[in-house]
């Protein structure tokens, strides 16, 4: 199961073109939705995100102590999300500057950047739900990409509001949306790695009581020798 779970998220950790290119235009998607308002444009953004991979590579790497794996992990997530704020914060300049989208940002009348900006225990809930329900999805057959858009859901409208916010000079809405991103993404490591270090260790339980089971010691092999010896070719 180990090798299967670290198969999965080695194809998705790497820092690449694609990877910018997705993250780029999720935050682009999820900054008209924030300015319109709109759910519907956030729910797009959330399926376009691609973050669930390197923030499932970190925990692996974590629980399963490889280095490697982890800096290319934490590589790709701290590249992409500023790459995302930085095109956001851009688009929005050139908005305003062509009269695409007005002058002034109001929270008041935008909800969705309000509740954005403004990270309560609700938030660090669903991040860490969002967590949890990731990394199971690497040792069980649901789906990834579904779980995907979860994690985006706690990452990808922060990172657009916090560049949607810069442009408009926003710094108390700003603020608030650097700490929704962080928040998020700390619970969702933080969640994400103690859900696979508990079945790590329910899995290694079980191996070890399988390994000591009576049928074992009978036939005289040592513990940990497989009872059946393959066919011969």
């Amino acid at each position: 199961m180990w090798e299967e779970v670290e198969e999965r998220t080695s194809e998705q950790v790497e820092l690449s073109g694609v990877f910018v290119i997705f993250i780029v235009l999720a935050a682009l998607i999820a900054a008209v939705g924030i300015y319109l308002d709109s759910p519907i444009l956030i729910v797009g953004a959330m399926v376009v995100g691609p973050e669930f991979g390197p923030i499932a590579g970190v925990c692996v790497a974590v629980v399963q102590r490889r280095r490697r794996l982890a800096t290319r992990s934490a590589l790709a997530l701290a590249v992409g999300f500023p790459l995302a704020i930085a095109a956001t914060y851009l688009a929005t300049l050139a908005f305003t500057a062509t009269g695409v989208t007005a002058d002034s940002f109001d929270q008041s009348g935008h909800e969705i950047s309000n509740v954005i900006a403004s990270p309560d225990f609700f938030a660090l809930f669903v991040a860490a739900c969002a967590g949890a329900a990731g990394m199971l999805s690497l040792s069980t057959s649901k789906s990834g990409a579904l779980i995907g858009v979860l994690i985006s859901v706690t990452t990808i409208p922060a990172a657009a509001n916090i560049g949607v916010t810069a442009a408009y000079e926003d710094w108390e809405a700003w603020r608030g949306s650097v700490g929704q991103l962080v928040i998020n993404l700390g619970a969702i490591l933080v969640a994400g790695t103690a859900t696979l270090a508990i079945q790590r260790a329910l899995y290694d339980r079980r191996r070890r009581r399988h390994l000591q089971e009576p049928g074992r010691t009978t036939t005289g092999r040592p513990e940990g020798e497989p009872t059946r010896r393959p066919a011969a070719s």
